[in-house]
C-alpha cells in the first residue's frame, strides 16, 4: 500500500503543464493598450459625428466602386455586375460589334433632321422605323446566340436576368459602358470564366 509504485502505474507529468484557465492570448503591451484606448475614445459619440463618419465611409466605398467600374475589379463591383456569368456577358457583348451600339446617335440625327429640312422629314421617319426594326432583329439574334453560349459554358447556373443585362449593355455606346469594356472587338474569349 505505501510501497513504491511499479513503472506501469507511474503517471508521467508533462514538463510544461497546459494551463486550463486564463484569457487565451498574450497580454498586450502598454503601447498596444494605449493605442486601443485612444481608438475607442475617437469613436463618434454624437449624432453629428456618427453621420460624418457614415458619410466618409460611403464616400470611400463609392471611390472603390468607381475605380472598380474602370478596372473591372470584381471585389468592389455592385452586386448586379458581380460573378463569372455577368463578367462573361460583358466580355461577350464587348467582343463583338452590334448595330444596337450606334442606334442612339442615329436616332438623335433622325430627330434633328426634320427641323433642318421639311422635305427630309418623311425620309427621316422612314429611316427611324428601319433602324428600329434592324435593332430589334439584331437584339433577338444576340439573345439567342448568348443564351446558347451561356448554356454551354454555365450549365448549372441560373440564367435569370441575363437577357436584360446583355441587351442593356449592347444598347449603350461603347465608351459610356460601365463597367468599362475589358476586351476589344474581335477578341477570342477564354473557355473558363470561373
Amino acid at each position: 500500500m505505501f510501497g513504491r509504485k511499479s513503472p506501469a502505474q507511474q503517471v508521467v507529468e508533462p514538463e510544461n503543464p497546459v494551463k486550463e484557465t486564463g484569457k487565451g492570448r498574450p497580454t498586450p503591451s502598454r503601447k498596444e493598450a494605449e493605442a486601443a484606448r485612444k481608438a475607442r475614445l475617437k469613436q463618434p459619440r454624437t449624432r453629428k459625428e456618427i453621420n460624418a463618419a457614415n458619410r466618409a465611409q460611403r464616400a470611400e466605398q463609392g471611390d472603390k466602386m468607381r475605380q472598380a467600374m474602370k478596372t473591372g475589379d470584381e471585389r468592389y463591383l455592385p452586386l448586379r455586375d458581380k460573378g463569372p456569368v455577368k463578367r462573361f456577358i460583358r466580355d461577350w457583348i464587348d467582343a463583338r460589334f452590334t448595330f444596337a451600339e450606334i442606334v442612339l446617335p442615329v436616332l438623335i440625327i433622325a430627330l434633328v433632321v426634320p427641323y433642318i429640312s421639311v422635305q427630309l422629314a418623311m425620309y427621316s421617319q422612314l429611316f427611324t422605323l428601319v433602324v428600329m426594326a434592324t435593332v430589334i432583329i439584331n437584339l433577338i439574334a444576340l439573345r439567342f446566340l448568348l443564351r446558347k453560349e451561356l448554356k454551354r459554358r454555365f450549365p448549372d447556373n441560373d440564367l435569370k436576368g441575363t437577357t436584360y443585362y446583355a441587351i442593356m449593355r449592347a444598347i449603350q455606346i461603347r465608351p459610356l459602358r460601365m463597367p468599362k469594356p475589358q476586351v476589344k472587338i474581335g477578341t477570342q474569349l477564354p473557355d473558363d470564366y470561373r
